[in-house]
C-alpha cells in the first residue's frame, strides 16, 4: 500500500483551498444580485474586481427549460463551439457525440443572438487577465456552456486568460462525452459545481422528467422563493414581496407532502440506479464533468471522477428527506458561509483514533465533511465511493508509468523485427521485406518474427482496452511518447499483418480484402492518433532520401487489390465493370507514382521482385497488349481511349 500513502491527496486540500480565497462568496453573491434583476429581464451582469472580471447568470431567467419537453439531448453545435467540432471530425469512432440539454443550450444560443454578451466577453479579453463565470441553478448551466464557449474561442486566437466556471446548484448538462472531451482538452479544472448536501435540482436529470408531474409547481415555488429573497423590504416593493409570499403558500398548498415525497424517493431511486450503472462503467443519460463541491454543515467534499459524483450524489440523498432535498436549494448562501467558517477551524478525530495510513486518515476526513455518520448505513458505500475516487485520480497516472516500463520491455521485440527488415532488404533474392515475410518458410527466423508480431499485438491491445475502460489518463492518446510509439509500431508491424492476411492461406478469398474485411481496430485507432497530433515544421519538409519504413501502412494491403484488378482485366467482359477496373487501376497507378516520387516509401517497395515491382511490369504488359489487341469494347487509360 505504499504507493497509495505516498500519493495520497486528500479531497479536503481541493475544497479548502477554494474556501480560502474570496471566489465562492464573491460569486455568490454576484449570483444572489443578479437573481434580484430576474424581473428587468437581465440575463446576466458582469462586474470587476482588479485584473479578474466576473459574469453571473440569473438563476431564475427561466425555469421552464426543465420542463419535460425540453429534456432531450441535442448535439453541440460546432459554428458556436468550434473546438468541439474539430473534435468530432476527428474522432469518427465515437460511440455517440458530444451532447447538451436542448433546453439549456437553447437559452445559450437565445443570450448570443439578443443581447449584448459577445461583445462584452471581447472586453473582457482585452481588459483582464481573468474571468470568472458563475450561477445558481438554470444560471448555472449558462455559466457552464459560456465557459465552454469562451474556452473554445480562446483556444482558437492562443489567448493567457484565466477562465474558472463556479455554478451553485446546477442541474446536469451534457452526456459522458462532453466529460471526456474536457477531460482529454485538460479543461477539467476550469470547472466547479458546488452542490448542498440534500439539493434535488442537481439529481434532477439522472430522472426522466415525464413522470414528474409535481415539477412544474416545485419550478414556481424555487422561482419566486428565490425573487423574494432579494427583494428590498422598503418603500412599493413590500407589495411585491407580499404577493410572492401569498404565491409561494399557494403552490405549498398545491404540493403537498405526500407529492413532495413521491418526487423525492423517485429521484432518489434513479440517482441510485445511475450510480450502479456508473460503477459498472454504463452512464446515465446526462453526466457530470468537472470537479464538484459537496458542502454540509461540517465542511466539504471534491471529486472529479463522475462515477464517483453520481454515487455520492446518491449516498448524500439517501441521508435527507424530501423537504430538505427542495429546501437546499435555496441555502447555498448559507453553505457558502459555512464552508469558509469550517476553513478557520481545525478538523480533528475522535481521541483514541488512529489510522494505517495518511490515505486512511484522509477518507475519514473526506466523510466527516460529507456529514454522513459512522452508524449510519450508508457510511460503508460512502467511504468506499471516497476511496474509489481518490483511486481513479492515482491510477490512471500510475499505469502510464508501469506501462512505459512495460514498453521498454517490449522494445527488444521490436528491434528484432527492425533486424529482420534490413536483413530482407539486403538479401539477393530482391523481394523486399513483405514478400519475404508473405512466403515464408518454416526456419527458426521466421517463426521468431510471428511470435514478435503476436505478442506486441497483444501489447498494442491491451493498452487500448485500459484506455477504453478509463484505466489510463484521458489524454493519454495525445502524448507523443505514445502517439510517436503507436505510429512507428503501425509503420512497422502492420505489412507483417497483411502479409500474413495474404498468405498460402488466401483469409482474403474467404473474408474480402484486407482494407474492408481484415484490418485491425487498433490501427484505426492509431491513424486517428497520429491525425490529430501537433504537427511540428520539420515534418513538412521535403525528403532527400526514401524513408526507412513506408508512410502508408496499408500500401501492400492497396497493391494486392491492384494486382487482383488486373487479372479481372483481363477476364471481364462487361463495359461498366471493365470502366469501373480501369479507374480503380489508374487511381492506385498515380497514388503509387506520387508517394514514390515524395520518397514516402522504404527502398523494399522498389526492390526488383516485391509484389509492387511485379504489378508495375503487369500493367505494363497489359497496357502494351490493349494496344496491340483491341478489345470488343473500348476501355480507357491514362485518359486515352483505346480503339
Amino acid at each position: 500500500m505504499e504507493g497509495e500513502t505516498s500519493l495520497f491527496e486528500t479531497s479536503e486540500m481541493v475544497a479548502a483551498f477554494l474556501a480560502s480565497t474570496p471566489l465562492l462568496s464573491e460569486s455568490w453573491s454576484l449570483c444572489r444580485s443578479t437573481t434580484a434583476t430576474a424581473a428587468s429581464a437581465e440575463t446576466f451582469t458582469v462586474s470587476r474586481a482588479g485584473d479578474v472580471s466576473y459574469v453571473a447568470f440569473s438563476g431564475v431567467q427561466a425555469f421552464g427549460v426543465l420542463d419535460p419537453g425540453c429534456g432531450n439531448l441535442v448535439a453541440v453545435d460546432g459554428g458556436v463551439f468550434s473546438v468541439l467540432r474539430h473534435h468530432v471530425e476527428a474522432d469518427e469512432e465515437a460511440e455517440e457525440p458530444v451532447m447538451v440539454h436542448a433546453g439549456m443550450l437553447s437559452l445559450f444560443h437565445s443570450m448570443l443572438k439578443y443581447t449584448n454578451f459577445e461583445s462584452q466577453m471581447y472586453e473582457i479579453i482585452k481588459q483582464s487577465k481573468s474571468v470568472v463565470f458563475t450561477g445558481h441553478s438554470i444560471g448555472g448551466t449558462i455559466a457552464s456552456l459560456s465557459t465552454l464557449w469562451l474556452l473554445s474561442y480562446l483556444q482558437s486566437i492562443s489567448s493567457p486568460l484565466n477562465v474558472l466556471c463556479i455554478t451553485f446548484g446546477s442541474p446536469l448538462l451534457s452526456n459522458e462525452s462532453l466529460s471526456k472531451f474536457i477531460l482529454q482538452e485538460r479543461w477539467g479544472g476550469h470547472f466547479w459545481h458546488v452542490v448542498a448536501k440534500h439539493d434535488i435540482v442537481p439529481r434532477l436529470l439522472l430522472a426522466p422528467l415525464s413522470p414528474l408531474t409535481q415539477l412544474h409547481a416545485l419550478l414556481q415555488y424555487w422561482h419566486l422563493s428565490m425573487t423574494s429573497a432579494q427583494l428590498p423590504v422598503t418603500g412599493q416593493d413590500f407589495c411585491s414581496l407580499a404577493q410572492n409570499a401569498a404565491l409561494r403558500q399557494d403552490i405549498v398548498v398545491q404540493l403537498p407532502d405526500e407529492e413532495k415525497n413521491r418526487l423525492f424517493l423517485f429521484v432518489l431511486a434513479c440517482a441510485e440506479a445511475s450510480a450502479k450503472a456508473g460503477r459498472s462503467g454504463r452512464c446515465s443519460f446526462f453526466w457530470p464533468f468537472g470537479n464538484y463541491v459537496f458542502c454540509t454543515n461540517e465542511g466539504a467534499v471534491c471529486m472529479d471522477d463522475g462515477a464517483a459524483v453520481v454515487n455520492l450524489m446518491h449516498l448524500m440523498l439517501v441521508t435527507g428527506n424530501a423537504s430538505s432535498s427542495i429546501e437546499d436549494h435555496l441555502k447555498y448562501e448559507y453553505y457558502v458561509e459555512k464552508v469558509s467558517m469550517q476553513f478557520l477551524k481545525r478538523t480533528g478525530f475522535v481521541e483514541g483514533e488512529f489510522f494505517e495510513s495518511s490515505y486512511e486518515a484522509g477518507v475519514t476526513l473526506a466523510l466527516q465533511s460529507s456529514e454522513i455518520a459512522s452508524h449510519e448505513l450508508v457510511s460503508g458505500p460512502a467511504r468506499d465511493c471516497l476511496r474509489t475516487a481518490v483511486r481513479m485520480g492515482r491510477a490512471p497516472n500510475l499505469k502510464s508509468a508501469n506501462l512505459a516500463i512495460a514498453l521498454s520491455k517490449i522494445t527488444p521485440l521490436r528491434a528484432q523485427i527492425e533486424w529482420y527488415k534490413a536483413s530482407c532488404d539486403k538479401s539477393n533474392d530482391q523481394m523486399g521485406y513483405y514478400d519475404t515475410f508473405k512466403l515464408r518458410g518454416a526456419s527458426k527466423r521466421d517463426a521468431k518474427v510471428n511470435m514478435n508480431r503476436i505478442k506486441l499485438a497483444q501489447f498494442w491491445d491491451s493498452l487500448i482496452r485500459m484506455l477504453e475502460t478509463n484505466q489510463l489518463s484521458h489524454d493519454f492518446h495525445k502524448r507523443s511518447k505514445w502517439v510517436n510509439a503507436s505510429q512507428f509500431y503501425k509503420l512497422l508491424v502492420e505489412p507483417l499483418d497483411i502479409a500474413d492476411y495474404y498468405r498460402s492461406r488466401g483469409m482474403h478469398r474467404e473474408k474480402g480484402h484486407y482494407l474492408k474485411h481484415g484490418r485491425e481496430r487498433r490501427y484505426v485507432i492509431f491513424d486517428r492518433w497520429w491525425r490529430n497530433r501537433k504537427v511540428g515544421e520539420e515534418e513538412n519538409t521535403k525528403r532527400s532520401r526514401y524513408a526507412s519504413l513506408t508512410q502508408d501502412s496499408c500500401f501492400w494491403a492497396r497493391v494486392e487489390e491492384a494486382r487482383e484488378w488486373i487479372e479481372n482485366v483481363r477476364s471481364e467482359s462487361d463495359m461498366r465493370k471493365l470502366a469501373m477496373l480501369w479507374e480503380n487501376i489508374h487511381k492506385f497507378e498515380r497514388y503509387a507514382r506520387k508517394i514514390v516520387e515524395r520518397k514516402e516509401v522504404s527502398r523494399d517497395v522498389l526492390a526488383e521482385n516485391s509484389s509492387y515491382s511485379l504489378w508495375v511490369k503487369e500493367l505494363s504488359e497489359l497496357k502494351s497488349q490493349m494496344h496491340q489487341f483491341p478489345p470488343r469494347f473500348p476501355v480507357f487509360f491514362e485518359g486515352e481511349s483505346a480503339p
